[in-house]
């Protein structure tokens, strides 16, 4: 139930009405735009709201919803229910669009049912409108009967065909006997050589000057104005006009035949169609109200089966749009009343936004009753009202002798009498319009009623007593529409909890009253009255100053927890991302490593052919397997990033361990008797090799062998007993570091900032190329060449994929075409 009778007009809804209407279609679409109304059915406003979001969706994703060819047939079909009348061609032709229209709808909503799980987006309006009523064989009746210029076909029945091909037939001949009339009348000068026949009443005739009426043999049809041109019909064609005038009136009849004949088709499924008109008149009406949501961010806020009010950024649609040409923004309402909390009693200064507060509260909740989306955000709560009363602006009347304050108590008496706990009561400036003290007791008696019934609503008033009532009854709650006294202008924004002050002398002083007249109104009203005023400004001021610092603190908390969620997610990123890299460099290390074992191995074999010395080459393989270890424990300690870097000791260490054994393998030994049966503590020395080491174990054939800080296993059948050596460990190292340094100088010297490995096997090729970057890493050359040819191109990946994992390698691209182009690669190191 709404009260008064001029409710949707008091609270601006009327207006909305009309810019809903404007968003329709079609006619039909209007018309459920006028038939809106309220209602307190939690289902049928549940589905209306559904309705409505779903179709927000679909317009928002811009999907091609087929409604462009929406046509108000009902009155054309209503004409025809009676036995021997027709529908005139055009019409036939909107109807059959209409009705193709609800088949490809129909296909639409189906179309977005998922084939396995029959789950939809759509749900509420698939289950109204994807089984609509269709009417294949009306279509295709029309269709084969009239064309898309809403004629009938020649080709709609066989006498049509005959009828117009005779009507082309006399319309040609008699075209050609005018023709020769005209041309014979323009050789006897009655008519002007540009003479053209023209139609009067339906027969062709020729303008001749009433001068030289007489030189043409015929009927006069007709004159002109001034009387000086007349129109005959030439006695030579006035036959074939004859002729043309039956073969029309054939045509027309058959014409009529074939309309009546699609009309009985039509007829027996008339009420089937207005329905499923009706229906897409709804669909029309539920795209408008869709529309007009998107316009003004509307959202689907929580609906429950009970009366409840927690509204988030409610505002007024009507002021939106008001203010929207204007730039300027409408201060949001959040409002939220529960049972402690019933009936709110705002109070503020005039113009502070009260009665807005009462009006956006009254169509925004009787927007979701009549089925349009609220404006709130979705995180509100609505519930459903029985009733929804309201008393705003003065109702006084001369017709029936009412006053404004008659008319509010007029009011006041109908809320006692119909209210209940499923009602929502809405009062502007109650008590006001007589005495201020009877009128507040008044005022305070009414809400005590009426707080007995349970009901919920919102009151404005600038009594006192009223506000002191609100503090100390069960059920009610102040609030106040807070005031800027800094510069003196309301802010419309609602508090909740604290009265407000009407800041009557604020304003007063604000309009330029004189000093001496607000002074005097201070002594009469008394001090405690102005203290009071006073402090509750001071309680509004400090609300809005603590509500601004809870804001400030909730912002920069949702701040730290945002920052402390990116931090921890880009830890756990960086946690994952070091660990592949460890597990990468770990791979590389070790694959270098067997690399660099697998060379020495094959210059240990070489050696041994060649009879070499071996000890310092057994002794150079321990110093890397050392070396390797180390290398394994930098990566495990997590200095992955300077891995590639710290290869590079590692290759110049397996340079010089190659070429120690090399040089090694220059001094020729003399063979001695291998030795059977060790002891831990003896020395003794390779068969091939002069290095003297201290047998640490013996375990069977194996024994664990010292060669300085190196030790190694060796078969027993390779070792012979020598006596204890006379030079240090030292000593061996330091020959072989001059060795070395001695050929590393020659080296030096005899390096070239060039390397060519073409014909070389792949890994011939990559381990000359890892000696030639140490070397030039250690002879600090900036750039280098690599010449590796084009062929296939698999040497030159080889290659690359080997620079790109060196970590001294800075960048490396093909030489200039003028150089030698894709063939080489050059190459710049740290």
């Amino acid at each position: 139930m709404i009260y008064p009778s001029d409710f949707e007009s008091k609270i601006g809804f009327d207006y909305l009405r009309a810019c809903v209407s404007e968003n329709c279609l079609s006619s039909m679409g209007k018309a459920e735009v006028a038939k809106m109304t309220f209602s307190s059915d939690f289902s049928f406003i549940k589905t209306e709201l559904g309705c409505v979001e779903e179709m927000m969706r679909i317009i928002s994703a811009n999907q091609p919803l087929p409604l462009d060819n929406i046509h108000d047939i009902v009155p054309y079909l209503v004409e025809i229910r009676a036995d021997g009348s027709y529908m005139v061609s055009d019409r036939l032709y909107r109807l059959m669009r209409m009705l193709r229209m609800m088949s490809d709808l129909s296909v639409f909503f189906k179309s977005s049912i998922d084939s396995e799980s029959g789950v939809t987006p759509y749900p509420c309006l698939v289950n109204a409108f994807a089984d609509i009523a269709l009417f294949p064989l009306i279509v295709s009746e029309i269709e084969r009967c009239v064309n898309k210029f809403g004629e009938v076909k020649d080709s709609a029945s066989p006498a049509l065909s005959e009828i117009r091909s005779q009507i082309r037939s006399a319309s040609g001949s008699m075209q050609r006997a005018m023709r020769r009339v005209i041309d014979r009348a323009v050789a006897n000068g009655i008519v002007e050589k540009d003479a053209s026949p023209s139609i009067r009443d339906g027969r062709m005739v020729i303008p001749v000057t009433a001068a030289n009426k007489r030189g043409i043999q015929g009927i006069i049809h007709d004159e002109s104005a001034t009387g000086k041109t007349v129109f005959i019909e030439p006695a030579e064609v006035v036959e074939a006009g004859n002729r043309l005038r039956e073969l029309e009136m054939e045509e027309r009849r058959e014409i009529i035949a074939i309309l009546r004949g699609i009309a009985d088709f039509v007829r027996p499924h008339v009420d089937d169609i207005i329905e499923a008109c009706r229906s897409i008149g709804r669909l029309d009406f539920i795209r408008a109200k869709a529309i007009f949501a998107i316009d003004l961010d509307a959202q689907l806020p929580h609906i429950e089966d009970k009366h409840e009010i927690e509204w988030y950024h409610a505002v007024h649609p009507g002021l939106v749009m008001a203010l929207r040409p204007q730039s300027r923004a409408v201060v949001p309402l959040n409002l939220n009343l529960t049972e402690d909390r019933r009936i709110l009693i705002i109070s503020g200064p005039n113009a502070g936004g009260k009665s807005v507060c009462l009006k956006t509260t009254a169509v925004v909740q009787y927007m979701m009753q009549c089925g349009l989306m609220p404006t709130v955000y979705n995180n509100s709560h609505m519930g459903i009202f029985k009733n929804i009363f309201i008393d705003i602006g003065d109702e006084q009347s001369f017709e029936n002798d009412l006053s404004t304050y008659s008319s509010h108590l007029k009011n006041m008496k109908y809320f006692i009498n119909h209210t209940d706990e499923r009602s929502l009561i809405l009062a502007d400036e109650m008590g006001s319009g007589t005495e201020p003290q009877i009128g507040g007791a008044l005022a305070q008696a009414i809400l005590q009623k009426l707080g007995k019934s349970g009901c919920m609503g919102i009151v404005t008033t600038h009594y006192q007593n009223l506000k002191t009532f609100a503090d100390s009854e069960s059920g009610f709650v102040n609030g106040a529409m807070l005031y800027d006294r800094q510069h003196l202008q309301p802010t419309f924004e609602l508090s909740v909890g604290n009265p407000g002050s009407s800041f009557a002398l604020d304003i007063a002083t604000k309009i330029g009253l004189p000093r001496d007249v607000i002074e005097e109104a201070k002594e009469i009203v008394g001090s405690d009255y102005v203290n009071l005023d006073k402090y509750l400004s001071e309680i509004a001021r400090d609300r809005r100053y603590w509500a601004n610092k809870r804001q400030n603190i909730r912002e920069k908390e949702s701040k730290l927890d945002s920052l402390l969620s990116n931090y921890e997610e880009t830890a756990g990123d960086l946690r994952a991302q070091r660990k592949a890299i460890i597990n990468d460099a770990r791979k590389e290390a070790r694959e270098i490593l067997e690399g660099v074992n697998a060379k020495i191995e094959r210059t240990i074999l070489e050696i041994r052919k060649a009879e070499a010395e071996k000890e310092k080459t057994k002794a150079l393989r321990r110093e890397l397997d050392e070396l390797k270890k180390n290398v394994i424990e930098d990566a495990d300690s997590s200095v992955v990033d300077k891995l590639p870097k710290a290869l590079a000791p590692l290759r110049h260490k397996s340079r010089r361990v190659n070429e120690n054994a090399r040089i090694a393998g220059n001094d020729t030994i003399k063979g001695k008797t291998a030795v059977k049966d060790l002891q831990p503590g003896d020395y003794v020395k390779m068969i091939d090799g002069s290095m003297t080491g201290k047998v640490l174990s013996v375990n069977g054939k194996k024994a664990e062998v010292a060669f300085g800080s190196l030790r190694t296993i060796v078969d027993t059948v390779k070792l012979r007993l020598t006596s204890k050596p006379k030079e240090s460990a030292l000593s061996s190292s330091m020959t072989i570091s001059s060795a070395t340094s001695e050929e590393s100088r020659k080296r030096q010297l005899n390096f070239k900032n060039e390397i060519d490995v073409r014909g070389m096997r792949a890994d011939e090729a990559l381990q000359a190329v890892t000696y030639f970057i140490d070397d030039a890493i250690q002879f600090s050359a900036a750039k280098v060449r690599i010449l590796h040819g084009t062929g296939h191109g698999i040497l030159k990946t080889l290659i690359r994929e080997q620079l790109r994992a060196n970590g001294a390698v800075r960048h490396f691209e093909d030489e200039d075409v003028r150089f030698g182009g894709a063939g080489i690669t050059v190459v710049d190191l740290e």
